[in-house]
């Protein structure tokens, strides 16, 4: 059964303490274009989309609430460009389309909330009742990654070569003979802070010791 967007609204605003604000909408707004462009239901029952996200925050919860795909279950991706963009790929198929906001959104929001007491309100407003060509742009785009290597093989394991820590889901690296983790190839957003027993122990021991 499909919901309508009121109830996808306010199951978005429950994941903010009972506020929705414009970015959400859109979000919510994305993900049914997004059904409808691709031919499926949304939010889906199964795991057939992948939504893959360009910003954290409020419009990746409104896409997660419509699009029925989330971080934990493996149909959502991060990659965090900081744009209010998602691509929504069909894993059987393909196909994939890339959504953003419209650029004179915003702008636009204000014919459609003539009352609204701010413009963050009439954004707020406008978002719900605009038609899909004046909030949204879109076209279908090709993955720079192969998708099955994208969305990986749940239940593999690998451990790493170097720092030894168990690698799930396919994302290990393979050169030459080792299989590496991301971080111990070079791929690491963190620097390990060496703290040796040896060196603990100089800096506590008494002087003279």
């Amino acid at each position: 059964m499909l919901l309508t967007l009121a109830k996808l609204l306010e199951a978005s605003a429950r994941l903010h303490d009972g506020r929705l604000c414009p970015r959400q909408v859109l979000g919510v707004r994305m993900s049914l274009l997004a059904g409808r462009l691709l031919g499926l239901e949304l939010p889906q029952r199964e795991k057939r989309v992948l939504a893959i996200v360009e910003t954290y925050g409020c419009a990746a919860d409104g896409i997660a609430v419509a699009a029925n795909c989330w971080v934990g279950r493996r149909t959502m991706r991060i990659v965090d460009y900081g744009k209010v963009a998602a691509t929504f790929v069909d894993t059987v198929t393909g196909r994939a389309i890339r959504i953003r906001p419209h650029r004179l959104a915003r702008e636009r929001a204000g014919l459609y909330a003539p009352g609204a007491p701010s413009r963050w309100h009439a954004q707020l407003i406008g978002y719900q009742h605009m038609p899909d060509d004046e909030l949204l742009e879109w076209n279908e785009v090709s993955l720079a990654m192969d998708l099955e290597l994208l969305l990986g093989r749940a239940g593999e394991r690998a451990t790493c070569s170097l720092c030894g820590e168990e690698i799930l889901d396919q994302r290990e690296i393979r050169i030459a003979d080792q299989v590496l983790c991301r971080s111990c190839a070079g791929d690491a957003y963190y620097r390990p802070i060496s703290r040796s027993y040896e060196w603990v122990e100089r800096k506590t021991a008494p002087a003279g010791a």
